[in-house]
């Protein structure tokens, strides 16, 4: 076999293991609503170790992984610094809107991030896309109004909530093209562990003048804030970094659609809360937006 037909080959495998990692970190995350309703401090206060606690864990990785090219450079390079500052926003403003609204109106806004990727994307790498990808990724955020509609309310009290909500969905799209940045150079370990550094380092001071329980009375609360941390933030986070050095951060955006999905599944099963037909029917159409943007890509 040729030597291009060698590297097509293994470049489409590399896609392909991407891909079962973008989908498996979606799977990941989408435990944390379960993980912050079952927390006994508060939001935002769990938001802050969900990503101090998930430090140790990364920076060990870090010094036990093998050093990527990029990684000889300042660790607190521009680009790092963005990416911690963009989840600490994504995550602070998303706690914020759910004071405001419902939690099923901040959900849907937040997951307005694949708008933001897709015209960050084209804007700042020129990533083009095509009307197939176009028409999957509209598919998707459909089958993300259709799984929460039954719970989506609306009124005057909740536009500031409502707007955070939208705010939300840019800090994330923002997060996730500078991953995309430093992934061309950075290895997903220090990418992760300086990011995570940085925002844990922002939501302190959010966290302690919030007036919120900041500790758990029981090793059960913290047994909770640990599995944030190695579940959403450590393994989740990272599977989804990875996966961004060899997918287009558009697709990779859409196919995060694939949490919302998961986290009512998740809810039905650990909290026994009731997943309708129209949360089955929203999730099988973001299955079906994600496989046509897929094939658009």
């Amino acid at each position: 076999m040729s030597a291009p037909a060698d590297a097509a080959r293994d470049a489409g495998a590399a896609r392909t293991i991407a891909l079962a990692a973008l989908l498996l970190g979606a799977c990941s995350i989408a435990f944390a609503p379960i993980f912050v309703r079952l927390s006994e401090t508060g939001p935002t206060a769990s938001a802050f170790w969900r990503t101090a606690l998930a430090v140790p864990f990364l920076w060990g990785w870090v010094m036990a992984a093998p050093r990527a090219p990029g990684d000889s450079a300042s660790p607190l390079a521009l680009p790092m610094l963005l990416a911690g500052l963009f989840f600490a926003g994504d995550l602070a403003v998303w706690h914020f809107s759910i004071l405001y609204t419902s939690v099923a109106n901040s959900t849907l806004l937040a997951n307005l991030a694949p708008i933001f990727v897709t015209v960050g994307a084209w804007a700042l790498f020129g990533q083009r896309v095509t009307r197939t990808f176009l028409a999957g990724m509209t598919i998707a955020m459909a089958g993300a109004f259709v799984l929460v509609g039954p719970s989506f309310g609306l009124g005057d009290r909740q536009l500031l909530g409502d707007a955070l909500g939208v705010v939300t969905a840019m800090f994330y799209g923002a997060y996730m093209l500078a991953v995309k940045h430093l992934r061309e150079a950075r290895s997903t370990a220090r990418v992760m562990a300086v990011s995570t550094t940085v925002c844990a380092i922002v939501l302190l001071p959010l966290a302690a003048v919030s007036g919120e329980t900041m500790l758990p009375a029981t090793g059960t609360g913290w047994l909770t804030l640990f599995g944030l941390a190695l579940v959403c933030q450590t393994a989740g986070q990272s599977l989804i970094a990875y996966a961004m050095a060899h997918l287009p951060a558009s697709f990779s955006a859409v196919s995060l659609l694939l949490q919302p999905a998961m986290a009512t599944l998740y809810a039905w099963a650990i909290l026994g809360e009731r997943a309708g037909l129209a949360q089955l029917a929203g999730g099988a159409v973001i299955l079906a937006g994600i496989w046509l943007a897929r094939k658009g890509s």
